[in-house]
């Protein structure tokens, strides 16, 4: 694809967090530990390595503190964690973390389901966490439900847009994250939606896709992400993933599947995606991981 050549994209590992989340069995520290050494040795220099939040909601992740500790050890990684409020965020940051990733919904009902606070209070909650920010702190917004909601069904545009209203002037230099929760989005719906945020807010300059593979449109919204200028892309080694608080939702699109892509579009990645497979199949193997994908069966066929 010569209209390609010579561009690059920047791939978030998000399998740490959001592939392991829906996990039951309790994933060793150390085992998640050794993923992440694996993972950055690929070329996924930016992994969310997990999130601050309540261990009764989510106990596979009550050790992310441990897990970010270990990133000093873990050369070229650049962790970030998900929070989910003010409260959690502070944590964070007491814990070392360089990297928030604030996420809230443009669905009222899933935001209360995800965060238990009504949206407006979310946005009062971001408002102070990033006034009390110290200097070297990166942020990105993540707005979940963007396209669709499993309580409500489609996300109109106009409510996205009118709630970046509120929250794009709090931190401009925000890298905003367009999250497809449910996986019901289409590629049409993702390039108007795209459009209209750059149309909306020139002074946002960062701006990202988290997309699920639910119905089996994962890296069709990737591209029509990418055709309206996106560049930062969140994805999922061996396809892990599904959010506890949108029923029925799977995996991210897999990373091996995004790298895949995008290697045969002539745009650069960084991910070495030889050795991506042997851990994207390992970590589909994981007890009690909901996997997708389908590039590393391609390219392990031959092997069995």
């Amino acid at each position: 694809m010569a209209e390609a050549a010579g561009q690059s994209v920047e791939i978030v590992e998000v399998g740490p967090r959001d592939g392991y989340q829906g996990i039951g069995p309790f994933i060793p520290t150390a085992t998640k530990i050794a993923f992440l050494e694996r993972l950055a040795a690929t070329g996924l220099w930016r992994i969310e390595i997990g999130s601050f939040v309540s261990a009764t909601a989510l106990p596979q992740l009550s050790d992310t503190a441990e897990v970010l500790g270990a990133c000093a050890g873990i050369a070229g990684i650049r962790p970030q964690v998900l929070v989910p409020n003010e409260k959690y965020g502070r944590a964070a940051l007491a814990a070392g973390s360089t990297f928030l990733a604030f996420v809230l919904s443009v669905s009222e009902a899933h935001n209360r389901s995800n965060v238990r606070r009504h949206l407006l209070e979310s946005v009062e909650e971001y408002r102070r966490l990033i006034a009390a920010l110290p200097d070297g702190i990166d942020v990105r917004l993540n707005l979940a439900t963007s396209f669709d909601c499993p309580f409500d069904g489609r996300v109109a545009e106009a409510d996205v847009l009118a709630l970046l209203e509120e929250l794009v002037p709090i931190l401009p230099d925000a890298e905003i994250c367009l999250c497809d929760t449910t996986g019901r989005a289409s590629p049409d719906h993702v390039e108007r939606l795209v459009a209209a945020c750059h149309a909306r807010f020139p002074q946002a300059r960062r701006w990202a896709l988290h997309a699920h593979d639910t119905y089996g449109l994962g890296l069709a919204n990737v591209y029509a992400a990418w055709k309206q200028g996106i560049r930062v892309f969140d994805a999922s080694f061996g396809g892990l993933g599904g959010c506890p608080f949108a029923p029925g939702a799977t995996g991210n699109v897999a990373t091996e599947d995004l790298a895949w892509m995008f290697r045969r579009m002539g745009v650069a990645t960084g991910v070495d995606l030889d050795a991506l497979v042997p851990v994207a199949c390992d970590g589909a193997a994981i007890p009690g991981g909901l996997p997708g994908g389908r590039v590393r069966h391609a390219l392990t066929a031959s092997a069995r």
